[in-house]
């Protein structure tokens, strides 16, 4: 029996009877997988983690996994928020990502989640992670990626997004700031990166010269003298990218779009991260923005010197992002269908 079929079997037989399905034969329905092939990436292994009910964070992280995978050598795997009973990516499920063992073996992890509170079993792997000191990319809603209302007694409930033990969480504490508010408009003023003073030369921007998208500027209060901003959030009075800059304060100054943190670690050892609040899948129809996510998963994983002029980045396969909004993720889709043939 193949291991889709096992996989088949498993989920129609197994699961309706409450049985454990295995591990193997889930993994095929549950996660997708892109094989590393040359590039500067080969041999790490870069765990990307979809799970919001807004900005279709399940349609964006395949198609850079594809990218990281097939131009540049990184082995990816795309984990998503998926429904309990019928195995299909549901980004409203909150409570169920399966895979994240897989955390253990990463070298490099891009989350873009949302409100989530995952099992213990399950959120030890990602504190393990990031306890670690390994890097992280934190895209758009991961500022509040937590968010502990059902089991306030768990031993990761201080990862939580208002936490007051543990100011602002997981956001706060590891990207650098946790949800605050929107600046722009939402729905009807459009973000264009700007380069911020000084970080023209950084790794990250190498070849990044055009970053717009229709999702707006988000409020950012908290970023400490640690954090290096690579691009600011000009907010624009319109949904297209030639839209006019917003006169007035909401543009003096502007707020922090991308940046990196360097945090100490015990022995002297430094995790990388980096934050961007910028990053639905309609986003990422540009060029320049899935050029600095690629040159992220690059700098994270210890490999600037490695960056070319100008990444690679064009899609591999079809990409067609979904507007923004809640509700209108599209039904019936499971992690095999992102898979390449």
């Amino acid at each position: 029996m193949n291991s889709m079929l096992a996989c088949a079997f498993a989920l129609a037989v197994l699961a309706p009877l409450g049985l454990a399905v295995p591990q193997d034969a889930a993994s095929d329905a549950l996660w997708v997988e892109y094989a590393g092939g040359e590039g500067a990436g080969a041999g790490k292994h870069v765990v990307l983690i979809a799970g919001d009910e807004e900005y279709r964070s399940e349609e964006a992280l395949p198609m850079l996994a594809r990218i990281l995978a097939k131009h540049h050598g990184f082995r990816c795997t795309v984990l998503f928020s998926t429904n309990k009973d019928t195995g299909e990516i549901d980004p409203e499920e909150q409570t169920n990502i399966p895979g994240m063992h897989l955390l253990d073996g990463a070298d490099m992890v891009v989350c873009f989640l949302r409100f989530r509170e995952l099992p213990d079993t399950d959120m030890k792997h990602f504190v393990d992670y990031i306890e670690a000191g390994k890097p992280i990319l934190g895209i758009r809603t991961a500022t509040h990626a937590f968010d502990y209302k059902r089991d306030t007694a768990s031993p990761y409930a201080r990862y939580h997004w208002t936490d007051a033990t543990w100011p602002g969480g997981f956001g706060r504490q590891i990207l650098g700031d946790t949800w605050i508010a929107h600046h722009g408009v939402h729905g009807s003023q459009s973000t264009r990166g700007v380069i911020a003073d000084g970080a023209a030369d950084h790794p990250i921007l190498r070849g990044v010269d055009d970053v717009w998208g229709p999702t707006d500027v988000y409020a950012i209060q908290n970023l400490g003298d640690d954090a290096t901003v690579l691009l600011r959030g000009r907010v624009l009075s319109g949904m297209e990218p030639t839209s006019a800059p917003v006169d007035g304060p909401v543009n003096d100054p502007m707020m922090p779009l991308v940046w990196t943190r360097e945090l100490a670690q015990p022995g002297g050892d430094v995790q990388r991260v980096v934050c961007s609040t910028i990053g639905a899948s309609v986003d990422c129809r540009s060029e320049g923005l899935r050029r600095l996510f690629v040159n992220a998963v690059y700098w994270g994983a210890g490999l600037e010197d490695a960056i070319p002029a100008a990444s690679r980045v064009d899609v591999v396969g079809e990409y067609a992002p979904t507007p923004f909004g809640f509700g209108k993720y599209t039904r019936g889709v499971r992690a095999s269908d992102f898979a390449l043939d």
